[in-house]
């Protein structure tokens, strides 16, 4: 078989392996690359040596059985006979959940995932994302600093794994999206500064110096993230990818990398005739994001809409601290907004920020489902000091509130596993670093940044210890019993609501409407004929909801239906989903 790598400063590249020595030859027809024919067949391990140096893994491996430091290893990528033939699954109409496949089981592995799949089937979701599956260092970690970008987490399963993990899935009728991480790698393991420029110091970002999109060197660079994003939509047979904190990536050709990369992914999806989707982590409220190509955007499929989070988040636990300051003077009125324009920064003044921040969303041209809605996510979750979850500080009836806000409102809804039932395990901040001393900053940073709010250290976990991870696992004895149960059926109620009465999944943000109390804590929203309705506070609410006659679809706790005057009488800490006749 033929072996290739791009370094493009070396003077030599020998190829080694399992019984290979040989050095390579320059590639006469791509100015940088080294290539060589070897015998070789699926699992022999390999590596390239750059100018006599130490024998290092292919930046293209598609897969490191010993780690991001060992060998890496040839893959058949024809050995796996996929089971299940799969059309794909689309965006518009779905409702995703985030997975962790580290802490989703015990056993923490792809396979024992796989088997879980069915409590999401009856759960009623349609896609699963995964949290990043690249290959990093030690056993267990949240997977944000992968390395080797085509391959997967060798005690996950390896690459084998997730194609038997999305066979799974998709024999269950659900998409599988993964979450990739291209503004930045390692820091452990990374060996790609030895083959060539993937770096650069133009530009910095809060990893250090920033993937090279732009400078000398950068269209193999953008060549090499284009065929990576590529090969988990057509190896693996991917739904989708969300891709991690676009903002940083750097980037100021006239032609950004986002843009050719959506390009890259709807032409593969032409030429599959499956749907494919690109969903953005972005920090800047700019529409252009989701903006389609042709009308000047980078078109993105969809995005996660943070603000969304901060002011439901506000709304429900009271909490002002950093960004969220800017929701908590008047959450329910944030919360409004941003159900129905959209963003709540959208070029007002962000005193988190310190200046104006965001741009508007154009209502009549943006589908609804183009936004993600979430209550809870990993960031939100595990990025706290104890890794709580909602389900540890509010009561069952603001948590079915926040279910009823997100699953009934206007944006693609997302989950974090363990939600839908109110799991008690927090989710908090582990790593397994093998090098003693980028372990030991890593504790030191966490436990300084949180020190800084008014957290004692002693009340940090320690990443690194086993007992963190072990924390953050799920207990699948909780859905079967109170208060658990209760709130997983409350789930699965709203989500078949979402997937039965079209007025829930309109993509028309025009047709929004949203009234509030910020005294009485109530909000109502109008959704064509649905009304969702929640009181936050501890005490009825007189709610107007018009003479029209309404039937309820969902509610948590007794509600009656509204009187001659138009008037609904809402329990506190209770929320319903109506129906206007």
């Amino acid at each position: 078989m033929q072996f290739e790598v791009w370094a493009p400063q070396a003077g030599r590249v020998t190829l080694h392996g399992d019984g290979i020595t040989r050095a390579l030859e320059r590639d006469p027809q791509r100015a940088g690359w080294w290539t060589g024919d070897a015998e070789a067949s699926d699992g022999t391990r390999y590596g390239f040596a750059v100018d006599d140096g130490p024998v290092l893994p292919d930046p293209r491996s598609r897969r490191q059985p010993d780690g991001p430091d060992g060998l890496s290893a040839v893959v058949d990528q024809d050995a796996y006979a996929w089971r299940v033939p799969w059309a794909g699954r689309p965006l518009q109409g779905a409702v995703l959940y985030e997975l962790h496949v580290g802490t989703y089981t015990p056993e923490g592995t792809l396979d024992a995932a796989a088997d879980r799949l069915g409590h999401l089937a009856e759960l009623g979701v349609t896609h699963v994302e995964l949290m990043p599956v690249c290959p990093f260092p030690g056993t267990h970690g949240w997977g944000y600093e992968g390395v080797s970008l085509w391959a997967v987490h060798e005690p996950y399963g390896g690459p084998a794994a997730l194609k038997r993990f999305v066979d799974r899935a998709h024999g269950l009728g659900l998409g599988v999206v993964l979450d990739v991480v291209h503004n930045h790698l390692g820091p452990s393991g990374n060996h790609l500064p030895a083959f060539g420029p993937y770096f650069t110091d133009t530009h910095h970002t809060p990893w250090g110096a920033a993937v090279n999109l732009d400078a000398a060197g950068s269209d193999e660079v953008r060549s090499f993230l284009l065929g990576s994003a590529l090969a988990w939509l057509g190896d693996f047979r991917l739904d989708g990818l969300r891709l991690d904190a676009v903002h940083a990536l750097r980037d100021t050709r006239a032609y950004p990398f986002l843009e050719e990369l959506s390009e890259a992914v709807d032409a593969l999806a032409a030429e599959t005739g499956r749907p494919l989707f690109l969903i953005a982590e972005s920090d800047l409220n700019d529409p252009r994001v989701i903006t389609s190509r042709e009308r000047g955007g980078l078109g993105l499929h969809a995005q996660w809409n943070d603000d969304f989070h901060h002011a439901l988040h506000c709304a429900l636990t009271g909490e002002a601290q950093g960004y969220y300051a800017d929701f908590a003077r008047a959450p329910l009125a944030a919360l409004a907004k941003t159900l129905t324009g959209g963003f709540f920064h959208d070029g007002t003044y962000s005193a988190f920020r310190g200046r104006r921040h965001g741009r508007p969303v154009d209502r009549s041209r943006t589908a609804a489902h183009r936004l993600l809605g979430y209550s809870q996510t990993h960031d939100q979750i595990g990025n706290r000091a104890q890794g709580d979850r909602l389900s540890a500080s509010l009561p069952p009836g603001l948590l079915a509130c926040a279910a009823a806000l997100t699953l009934m409102g206007p944006f693609t809804p997302m989950l974090f596993m363990g939600e839908e039932w109110a799991a008690s395990t927090p989710w908090q901040f582990f790593t397994d670093h093998t090098d003693p001393d980028l372990a030991d900053a890593v504790r030191r940073g966490r436990r300084r940044e949180f020190a800084a709010h008014g957290w004692a250290e002693e009340d940090v976990p320690d990443p690194q210890d086993p007992a963190t991870r072990g924390r953050s696992c799920l207990d699948w004895s909780e859905p079967g019993r109170e208060p658990h149960a209760r709130v997983l059926a409350w789930y699965r109620d709203l989500i078949a609501l979402r997937h039965t009465h079209p007025d829930l999944t309109d993509p028309d943000l025009t047709d929004l409407h949203a009234a509030h109390d910020e005294e009485a804590r109530w909000l109502a929203l109008r959704r064509g004929d649905v009304r969702v309705v929640v009181n936050l506070g501890p005490t009825p609410a007189d709610i107007p909801l018009g003479t029209r006659p309404v039937r309820a679809l969902a509610s948590w706790g007794p509600v009656e239906p509204p009187g001659a005057d138009g008037v609904l009488r809402m329990p506190g800490e209770a929320c319903a989903v109506l129906e206007q006749d």
